[in-house]
């Protein structure tokens, strides 16, 4: 769902970030407003961006091979972090260079006055009509989470990139409103600089979230606190295992979870009966979390005395078999 979703919300922003870029920087062609020019680099930015994101998702889906055995998935997260650099170097860099430029230059708008007015509005409402399939698309998978927490945590990249630079276009496209309309009113170009000044600094804040946010999933996250409670219950649920050792999750892409245990189980006849066992418990995990496709179960034998021991291994073979005999001797093990 999360994967589907994405691409809409991404197609349906690409769509709109074309239309307006090439609308915006006609009106600056003829105004030679510096807030339209900030806005168009903007709206390209945006183009690429999405462009990159479409990009990651299919490269994300290539087979596993034998120098990646865990897949591509991660690869989104990879195009993801691009779209962050390009929004901080193409779009916020180039905004303030633009407004310090135009500081010195503070010429207002001398023709077509009425052309960049009108092309923000427009803009305005195609910017909204993106923004409102991304929300829509978020809310299918955001839950009872808040927005800030949504675009924290979510592992698919797409949504969050897509949210982010919807809001900031529109913020963007207020403040150059704000200084195309001031300068018209006023004769004075500084305020179309602060307006487009005003549009760097917005730019440079959402590419900075966003790289921060992406870097996190680049590391590599375990299962939030739900999933987890999820897969120990499913871990521990039955008969096969009598307690956790230690355990591990890592999001190998948006879509999928590597899994990997430690579980204590009861001695048993044959190898057979373990295989059983542990299959079980791998089958009630992925009922339980569908996305933990890649699970490792190491059986163990618990030991009271290894895990007082410290070696993380809880098992008799941690610890030698004479101390391990003390220990166990000591009154309460």
């Amino acid at each position: 769902m999360s994967a589907n979703g994405g691409t809409k919300a991404i197609v349906a922003a690409l769509a709109a970030n074309v239309g307006i870029a090439i609308t915006k920087f006609v009106a600056f062609l003829l105004t030679g407003s510096s807030s339209m020019l900030a806005e168009s680099i903007h709206s390209v930015a945006d183009s690429g961006n999405q462009g990159l994101l479409l990009i990651g998702g299919r490269r994300a889906k290539r087979e596993a091979t034998s120098q990646h055995p865990f897949g591509y998935g991660r690869e989104r997260y990879i195009y993801a972090f691009i779209v962050s650099i390009v929004l901080f170097s193409l779009g916020g860099l180039f905004a303030l260079y633009e407004a310090y430029h135009k500081w010195s230059h503070k010429d207002g708008i001398t023709s077509w006055h009425w052309v960049p007015v009108t092309v923000l509005v427009l803009a305005l409402v195609m910017e909204s009509y993106s923004f409102r399939t991304a929300i829509k698309e978020s809310n299918l998978i955001r839950g009872n989470q808040s927005w800030v927490r949504f675009i924290r945590r979510a592992k698919a990249p797409e949504l969050p990139v897509v949210l982010l630079e919807d809001f900031g276009a529109l913020v963007g496209l207020v403040f150059a409103l704000f200084g195309v309309g001031m300068t018209l009113i006023t004769g004075n170009g500084r305020w179309d600089a602060a307006g487009t000044a005003m549009i760097g600094v917005l730019l440079v804040i959402i590419a900075a979230t966003l790289a921060i946010e992406t870097k996190s999933l680049l590391l590599g996250e375990g299962a939030d606190p739900k999933e987890l409670a999820k897969i120990e219950q499913a871990v521990a649920g039955g008969p096969e295992v009598e307690r956790i050792i230690h355990m591990k999750t890592l999001y190998l892409g948006p879509d999928e979870m590597m899994v990997a245990a430690k579980v204590a189980v009861s001695p048993c006849d044959s190898a057979e009966a373990l295989a059983r066992g542990i299959n079980a418990v791998e089958a009630r995990i992925r009922a339980a979390v569908p996305i933990a496709r890649v699970i490792y179960l190491e059986p163990d034998i618990y030991s009271a005395a290894a895990d007082r021991a410290g070696t993380g291994a809880a098992a008799h073979t941690a610890v030698p078999q004479s101390e391990a005999g003390e220990q166990d001797a000591q009154p309460g093990s």
